[in-house]
């Protein structure tokens, strides 16, 4: 489909309509609905069916991150890239979904697959001097880690971080080494500067916690939010009264910073949609009394200075919120970390929160009116603001417009043209609400939405950052967010890009030309699963039906088949509300097994799939079966949240271990690959098995067809007496947002020998449904020595 981003999405089915018939084993059976998927689920399959369009190499491996839901009900489903069990830096990406499952865009950076040799020339030692060499008065240097930098194919560099302090304050400098050359390729700095006025709020109402007589400048509505001195805890006394209005005061600078705070957490909220300053519901502490004429974000909580004249703590509402909007920027996809660019388009989201939230409070002329100028009423060095978002050009070195040179700027002279951007956008050349005229680049005249409108396209473009962040990259995610945020009108999307070319941000490859949305569609398989012997034929009928705004053409592929074979749909595209007939071809000689063939329903303006399972040269009443002779797409810690350190699920052929009893079993049930916790055998029976918690692996798509279902699976848990009732082996379904436990084995304190054995569990109540099965083993207690396996799992249908 013609999309606004660099290549073609697609997204997961809404409803799957199952009824057995095809070609090959035509039994006909009732019908059943398939719960929606998740977003993530929908994201996920749209990685599994087109790799090529995230320009995977056959080394790469997806790990989803989070998934973030958003204003509009759109969800930001984030993920990051290994290449050959290393990260790389600057492959991740994010997948943008509807509320009904249907993928709408996604933003990456990467231009080419990854082909790159992982072996360093540089030693570890070498790299580590190299890095230090780019701090100043260092007090650390970490160990070097080996990862690759998606730069065109690929750049293999050590990221070492160099801790200390750097024009008198806190630096965490993260130093890129090229590890085959030893030149410092990339380097940025975790803790980012930000700077404004002492101005106070008045009397507020902040909140505070109690413990018996004892308050505390800790917020218990905000988790993660307290505000105290230079050690980090927060200040506490004898009652609930706080601070006497003095701008030397700690105590009114708390006050201050956490009234701001505050009402950013409630601006992001009622105006964005996002749950918290990192996006799930958290926080993150305050610093005040920092001497030193700055204020600053390193990476985990926000530290606040004083005025050059020492008369006023710098803890006013746009300051404080310059300073968690730092936080937003790390805690949003691609993290805070890049290029000098990428810096300067950070310093700048500091600015357009510290503007947000002052519009959100809304407070009278002698406390901080609403404006948009960065530290209007400090004094900090006698020149009057910081920056000026209107003309940022009236502070020397900052552009109004954008050039060549801007990606070079020091960062906050870089902040500058986007700066001048969101105030075009929200306020217009010629506002009418007392904000000072804005020129255009271009000589344009440009007419604003309103900052609540500007904030929301703003933090969808965030919700899309990848790793390598540019403003070519921040004009395309917002022109994506202006159409999704606001279907049906065309005033926001004309105004974003009227605001971008103002300041002269050119045109991003793959960004939307035209503002057409709110059209969306529904894709159907009848069947959703079939039986065939190599050299035969499964049809099914795809089925789509308009379900919002207009019909649209959409065109069907397929991806996952058996090797050498095909898929034809007739007729290969349609107009929603439309069907047309696909047909596989199965080839001689293709070997046995369940294939989770994904179907794409390609439309102009959002994309669907739905998942066939082919299960090939098994009896009729076979839906799914895996030997694991060949990889059918199980995915190792699919949700990224295990924690086992060795011993990882993965699929191939067993070395046995012993003990005094046999641990990991050398052999398989049937052919010699299987799933094991960590294949390899070491000189030591416990060097890999499982250690330090969970790990897990998932089933690819398993479509279920109506009737009796029946689970059938080879398993063994074994441990030693080093064993605890804490350990486990356990299966569970996952069914659209649902995780159901089938089947569990606990450890104990005894020695348990490794012994394949089946497990048998009824799937009918998953009748018609799309599942995924999840294993899991963890080693969840005190160190114990813990293996685990599982092969030949099959579902039958009766």
């Amino acid at each position: 489909m013609k999309r606004s981003v660099a290549f073609a999405l697609v997204a997961a089915a809404t409803s799957v309509v199952v009824s057995l018939s095809t070609a090959s084993a035509g039994a006909a059976g009732l019908t059943a609905l398939a719960p929606p998927d998740t977003p993530a689920q929908a994201a996920d399959r749209m990685v599994e069916a087109q790799p090529a369009v995230l320009k995977a190499s056959a080394r790469d491996k997806f790990l989803r991150h989070s998934a973030v839901a958003g204003k509009g009900g759109l969800n930001y489903v984030s993920y990051t890239r290994t290449y050959s069990g290393l990260p790389v830096y600057g492959g991740d990406f994010v997948v943008v979904t509807n509320p009904s499952g249907g993928v709408l865009s996604t933003s990456i950076a990467q231009n080419e697959p990854l082909n790159v040799s992982v072996l360093p020339k540089v030693p570890v030692d070498r790299a580590a001097e190299i890095a230090k060499g780019e701090g100043t008065e260092v007090t650390e240097v970490t160990a070097p880690k080996l990862t690759v930098m998606a730069q065109g194919a690929g750049r293999l560099a050590y990221e070492v971080v160099v801790n200390g302090t750097a024009q008198g304050r806190e630096s965490k400098l993260h130093v890129f080494v090229d590890a085959q050359t030893g030149e410092v390729v990339e380097k940025w700095d975790e803790v980012q500067d930000g700077q404004g006025s002492g101005y106070y709020n008045g009397p507020v109402t902040i909140g505070t916690t109690q413990s018996g007589s004892t308050y505390s400048m800790t917020d218990p509505a905000r988790p993660g939010v307290r505000c105290g001195g230079q050690g980090g805890t927060a200040y506490t006394g004898p009652d609930d009264s706080w601070g006497n209005a003095t701008g030397t005061n700690l105590e009114t600078a708390c006050v201050d910073a956490l009234y701001a705070v505050g009402k950013q957490w409630d601006m992001l909220s009622a105006w964005l949609g996002r749950n918290g300053i990192n996006g799930t519901g958290g926080g993150f502490p305050i610093r005040v009394g920092l001497n030193d004429a700055n204020a600053f974000w390193n990476g985990s909580y926000t530290n606040f200075g004083r005025s050059s004249d020492s008369q006023r703590q710098a803890t006013p509402m746009d300051v404080v919120a310059h300073e968690f909007g730092h936080a937003i920027f790390q805690t949003t996809p691609g993290g805070s970390g890049g290029s000098t660019e990428k810096g300067g388009l950070n310093e700048s989201t500091g600015d357009i929160f510290g503007a947000l939230t002052e519009f959100y409070a809304n407070q009278p002329a002698q406390y901080d009116p609403p404006d948009l100028s960065v530290g209007e009423e400090v004094n900090l060095s006698g020149n009057g603001p910081i920056r000026y978002m209107h003309r940022p050009s009236q502070v020397s070195g900052h552009p109004d417009c954008y050039s060549s040179s801007v990606p070079s700027l020091e960062v906050h002279r870089g902040a500058g043209v986007q700066n001048h951007w969101f105030y075009l956008l929200s306020q217009g050349t010629n506002p009418t609400n007392g904000q000072p005229v804005s020129p255009t680049c271009n000589g344009s005249t440009v007419t604003g939405i309103g900052i609540q409108k500007a904030g929301q396209i703003f933090m969808g473009a965030l919700q899309r950052k990848t790793t390598t962040w540019t403003h070519q990259l921040v004009r395309r995610a917002s022109l994506e967010a202006a159409i999704q945020l606001f279907p049906g009108s065309c005033a926001e999307f004309n105004a974003t890009k009227a605001a971008w070319t103002a300041v002269s941000v050119p045109a991003a490859s793959g960004e939307p030309a035209s503002c057409a949305s709110g059209n969306d569609f529904s894709l159907t398989l009848n069947p959703t699963s079939a039986n065939v012997q190599p050299g035969q034929q499964a049809t099914a009928t795809v089925g789509t039906q308009t379900t919002s705004g207009s019909a649209q053409s959409v065109s069907f592929s397929a991806s996952g088949l058996p090797s050498g074979a095909t898929a034809s749909f007739s007729p290969a595209s349609v107009t929603s509300g439309g069907s047309s007939t696909l047909t596989i071809s199965v080839p001689a000689g293709t070997a046995s097994g369940s294939y989770s063939v994904i179907v794409t329903a390609d439309g102009s303006s959002v994309d669907r799939t739905a998942t066939f399972t082919l299960t090939v040269g098994a009896a009729s009443n076979v839906v799914f079966n895996d030997t694991f002779e060949t990889g059918l797409g199980w995915t190792t810690n699919a949700s990224g949240t295990d924690t086992a350190t060795s011993g990882v699920w993965e699929r191939g052929d067993p070395a046995a271990t012993a003990s005094g009893t046999a641990l990991q079993l050398g052999t398989t049930v049937s052919g010699t690959n299987g799933l094991v916790t960590g294949r390899l055998a070491g000189t030591a029976a416990g060097d890999y098995d499982v250690d330090g918690g969970l790990t897990s692996i998932r089933s690819p798509e398993i479509a279920l067809p109506t009737g009796t279902l029946t689970l059938n699976l080879s398993w063994y848990l074994a441990h030693l007496n080093n064993a605890s009732s804490a350990d486990y082996f356990r299966v569970r379904v996952l069914s659209g947002a649902t995780s159901t436990q089938v089947f569990q084995q606990l450890g104990a304190a005894s020695n348990r020998a490794g012994a394949w054995q089946t497990a048998t569990v009824n799937l009918s109540s998953y009748a018609g449904q799309t599942i995924r099965l999840l294993i899991e083993t963890a080693d969840a207690s005190t160190a114990s020595l813990v293996e685990a396996g599982v092969d030949n799992v099959t579902i039958t249908r009766s």
